[in-house]
């Protein structure tokens, strides 16, 4: 396949809360839209209150682009709303093969 012409699915996790500011820097990236599903989160540290497990909400912002966008979104949402940030995110893309139902024009 042609590099320009690859797919990819970014994937970003956030502490709830974040997801719309997330989701202006990725559009503002190149990303043209975005899904986005609450969720919690568990790491390797986990915090008890009185003997019960409180989970960490969070925010999963999904977006799907080229490869050369997708490096870009990544990018932005590693230097504006980081790991090192309030928002506290992580990004990571996968590889794309069909898509159904979008004409994502890319």
């Amino acid at each position: 396949m042609n590099p320009s012409m690859e797919k990819r699915a970014v994937h970003i996790i956030t502490r709830a809360g974040f997801a719309d500011e997330v989701v202006k820097v990725a559009r503002k990236a190149g990303a043209g839209g975005a899904t986005i599903i609450n969720a919690r989160g568990e790491g390797r540290r986990h915090e008890l209150f009185l003997g019960i497990t409180i989970d960490s909400e969070k925010e999963i912002i999904l977006c799907l682009t080229d490869a050369a966008t997708s490096i870009k979104v990544m990018q932005a949402i590693q230097e504006q709303v980081g790991i090192d940030t309030p928002a506290h995110c992580i990004a990571y893309s996968i590889p794309v093969e069909d898509i159904v139902g979008i004409d994502l024009n890319l």
